[in-house]
This record gives C-alpha cells, sequence and structure tokens, in this order.
C-alpha cells in the first residue's frame, strides 16, 4: 500500500515528492498562477462547484488557455481525494488545493527538455488538520486584528477578485504584525482611501445593533464562505449588508469576525489591541458559527480543538501569521 500521497498533475497521478514545477515556468517568474482552496466536511467536500467556478473565471480573465473542463476538473478533484483517502484517519477532513500556471514562458518554451508546455493543472490533497490545528485557542481568546502599513492593492491596478499568487503585499502585511507587540495579530488590510477591505487570507465582518456588516466587493477577494455567511443569515432572519467600514467603526463595533474556508468562521475580539464589544466572542457571531456547524453536521469548533489535542510539529505560525510561537 502507497504511504505517500497522489497529486493529479497534469492528466495522471504522480507521488507527492515528485511534483514540480520548472524554474521557468511563468508561476515562478510572475506569480502566475490561479488557485483554490478548498474543505471538507465529513470527507463530503464544501462549496466545490463554487469554488471551481471562480478559478474558471479567474482563468479566464488571466486567459490561461485551460482546456480541461469544469466538469472535468470536478471530477479530478474528487478521484484525487479517492486516491487518497486510505491514508487519512476517520476524523480527518481532506483540504485541497488546485493550481493552475501558464506553463513556461515563450523564451523558454521548447527548449527545455523533459518539461511539456502548456499551462501545469495540480490538484494536491492534503489534511485540513495541518492548517487548523494552531487555530484552536482563538475561539476562547480570539484575534487581534492589526492594520498595518501596507494597503491592498487596488483593483484599478490588480483586480483582486482573481484568486492569483502574486501576494506579496498579503506577505508583507503579515511580517509587519507579526513584529508588533502581542500575540494573535493578524493583519487587516485597507483600501487607498482608508477602508478596510480584507485580512490576508480571510474576509472580515463587524456586527452592530444586531446588523452583520462586511465590506463592500469592490477592491476584495470575495470569499466562498463570505457568500455563505450571506446565506446563513437569511436562514436566521439577521441583516446582513455591504458597506465601506471605517477603522472607526470596527472600534464602535458589537462583535467582529473573519471568515475564510479551513476555520470557517473565527472571533475578533481586539482591533489593534482594544476590545471590540466586550472582548469576547458576540452571540451572533456565535449563533452564525452554531448554524453552519448544524448546516454541515460537523461542530466545527469542536473539531479544530481535537486536532489541536493531536498537534505535532506543525505548531508553528499558522498561514495567516508569521510570528512564531
Amino acid at each position: 500500500m502507497m504511504s505517500q500521497r497522489l497529486v493529479y498533475w497534469n492528466g495522471k497521478f504522480i507521488p507527492e515528492s515528485e511534483a514540480r514545477v520548472s524554474i521557468y515556468d511563468s508561476a515562478l517568474m510572475f506569480g502566475d498562477t490561479v488557485f483554490e482552496m478548498t474543505r471538507s466536511f465529513n470527507k463530503k467536500q464544501f462549496k466545490l462547484r463554487e469554488h471551481l467556478e471562480r478559478l474558471y473565471a479567474s482563468i479566464r480573465y488571466l486567459r490561461i488557455p485551460v482546456e480541461m473542463t469544469i466538469d472535468e476538473m470536478e471530477q479530478a478533484v474528487l478521484e484525487t481525494i479517492e486516491k487518497n483517502e486510505h491514508l487519512y484517519g476517520e476524523d480527518d477532513e481532506h483540504r485541497i488545493m488546485i493550481d493552475v500556471t501558464r506553463g513556461l514562458l515563450s523564451l523558454y518554451d521548447g527548449n527545455i527538455d523533459g518539461v511539456s508546455s502548456g499551462p501545469n493543472i495540480i490538484i494536491a490533497d492534503f489534511p485540513l488538520r495541518w492548517t487548523v490545528q494552531s487555530m484552536a485557542h482563538l475561539y476562547d481568546t480570539g484575534i487581534n486584528a492589526v492594520v498595518p502599513s501596507q494597503r491592498n492593492i487596488p483593483a484599478r491596478l490588480l483586480e483582486p477578485k482573481v484568486k492569483n499568487r502574486s501576494r506579496i503585499h498579503y506577505l508583507m502585511a503579515n511580517i509587519e504584525v507579526a513584529q508588533m507587540a502581542g500575540s494573535d495579530n493578524w493583519a487587516l488590510l485597507l483600501d487607498e482611501d482608508g477602508f478596510i477591505t480584507e485580512g490576508t487570507g480571510d474576509n472580515f465582518f463587524i456586527v452592530k445593533d444586531g446588523k452583520v456588516i462586511t465590506p463592500e466587493g469592490r477592491n476584495i477577494l470575495r470569499g466562498i464562505s463570505r457568500d455563505y455567511i450571506f446565506e446563513i443569515c437569511e436562514e436566521l432572519g439577521l441583516p446582513c449588508e455591504e458597506k465601506n467600514i471605517e477603522p472607526y467603526d470596527v472600534y464602535e463595533a458589537d462583535e467582529a469576525f473573519m471568515t475564510a474556508t479551513p476555520f470557517c468562521i473565527l472571533p475578533v475580539m481586539r482591533f489593534c489591541g482594544e476590545d471590540v464589544g466586550d472582548g469576547k466572542m458576540g452571540n451572533i457571531t456565535k449563533e452564525l458559527l452554531d448554524k453552519w456547524s448544524s448546516n454541515v453536521g460537523v461542530d466545527i469548533i469542536q473539531q479544530i480543538r481535537d486536532y489541536a489535542k493531536d498537534a505535532t510539529a506543525t505548531s508553528g505560525a499558522s498561514p495567516y501569521e508569521f510570528k512564531k510561537k
């Protein structure tokens, strides 16, 4: 029995350790890659089609000549999961990472032996616990959302609704807030007009007087989890709107939280070191989390806490922050 996960690589499955992109690939040269990352609940992929629809919108926008249809991509994802399932425990969830690169730059195309031309389509499958096991304490202590000097790139310069790997501004924001005093600092970027946009891998919400509010979709990546909050709010009869949010509004908010695919919802209990509301997870934040858990049949908080109990060497800085524990 193979003990190494398999990766879908341009139509075939290869061991994870053999999955390599050429040093001449446009992805390495320019960050010329679009991607999506999904997760499962009880081994069933959540909003997979929505992720793939956004992926193909990104592919079209960047004019990457992909011949694979969205239905074929979906089937490849499911086949990747099936080939790796025997390596997963009963309580494990599948975290899927799909990368699509343009391939070799034209300068090198045809001149590099053993490297195929054209786009690369890569589907990797790894345990969700890697991403979330270091986050369990945040359901008790909360995130400290911090505004770095690094601003988000406006849509007039780089379309944020295309999920791409050109993310150096996110990296610089993470490095900056990691060097600030305190713990659990997560970057929250402003746009060029001083309005709050998003985190470096998550969307942001506040709650004020019973209303759920999130930044307009103009200068942000419109997250799949962000969209699901709109659905849950409708199910619960909670008012929810998109509007410009200033830092002042966060100081005056009753609650705040982040959303992203791996952890779904995390409470923001501090903003630039000051308590948001009473400095605890808010009632509406908890109501949304409970409804999400009920809808997918998984206690989201408890699952992440269980993963934290089994955490080993991967308990360092998370993908969302760069301060070492």
